[in-house]
């Protein structure tokens, strides 16, 4: 286990670790193990979805985490995602108690819109959901998942609130620095999905693989530091303990400006690892 990690305040004043452990696409007695695995390694953020299919694993592994440890609840935070098919606004409503009831932890502490499907165009109502779930004491923290700038203008003009998360796709081959940008004017923390790149992941990049060798870590460590100091959440998943170990132990060194930069400058215009524009991209 790695020592405890460092946090950031969120825009409602609540705070969350500033690296997380994703969940998709483990499912079955596979996610639990992975979960609680996670969680003896020192992960205090669970990233999960409804539509991922694993919310009643992800509860059962942070409950038998927590019964076994004494570790507090309020020490975990475990976020879930809605659903486009749930978009109405009592739908929502439903969905996010519906998570409530499948995960057995209290109140959720985050929840997200997982598209906005703005093809479908019913996000602001989806928007309405979370902020009346909040209300209800369902959810602490609400935010999306996928929104672009116009989205956000959209929600916050149409409701008055704005959330405290964007989760986008970012890695060193689609950097998302407009979107960054546009996230931050809002005081919005950017989450990271993807973070390594999955399949494409750039650990042969020369830069990634020059300041491994500098700094005496892994590729994978380089590239969740490189999201570290750029202020975002990075989310990897891994079922193995040894690289949950290793992806979570990225607070002990630091990239210099000109490693960052040579990072950065990997980034590409069609950097996507699928066509998941949100621009257009529906997912229900």
């Amino acid at each position: 286990m790695v020592d405890a990690i460092p946090s950031h305040t969120l825009n409602d004043g609540y705070s969350i670790p500033a690296l997380g452990f994703g969940t998709y696409p483990l499912k079955g007695d596979e996610c639990v193990t992975a979960v609680r695995a996670a969680l003896d390694n020192g992960y205090r953020l669970i990233d999960s979805a409804v539509n991922y299919g694993n919310e009643v694993e992800v509860g059962e592994a942070i409950r038998g985490f927590i019964e076994d440890t004494g570790t507090p609840r309020e020490d975990i935070t475990v976020q879930t995602k809605l659903p486009g098919r749930h978009h109405e606004t009592d739908a929502a409503v439903r969905s996010i108690e519906e998570s409530f009831d499948k995960m057995q932890l209290g109140t959720l502490d985050v929840v997200l819109i997982h598209w906005p499907n703005p093809v479908t165009g019913k996000f602001r109502e989806a928007w309405r959901g979370l902020i009346e779930a909040r209300k209800r004491d369902y959810v602490r923290t609400i935010g999306v998942s996928n929104f672009t700038a116009d989205h956000l203008t959209q929600i916050v003009d149409d409701s008055g609130v704005t959330p405290a998360i964007n989760q986008i796709e970012l890695h060193p081959y689609f950097n998302q620095e407009a979107m960054r940008a546009a996230n931050a004017d809002r005081g919005i923390l950017t989450q990271s999905w993807s973070p390594l790149g999955k399949r494409e992941a750039p650990y042969s990049e020369p830069a990634v693989v020059a300041a491994a060798r500098s700094h005496g870590v892994t590729p994978a460590q380089v590239v969740l530091r490189w999201q570290v100091q750029l202020g975002n959440v990075p989310l990897p998943k891994s079922a193995t303990p040894s690289r949950q170990v290793e992806n979570l132990d990225v607070f002990g060194f630091e990239l210099t400006g000109i490693e960052m930069g040579a990072i950065n400058a990997l980034t590409r215009a069609d950097g996507r690892l699928f066509d998941g524009d949100p621009t257009t991209h529906e997912e229900m």
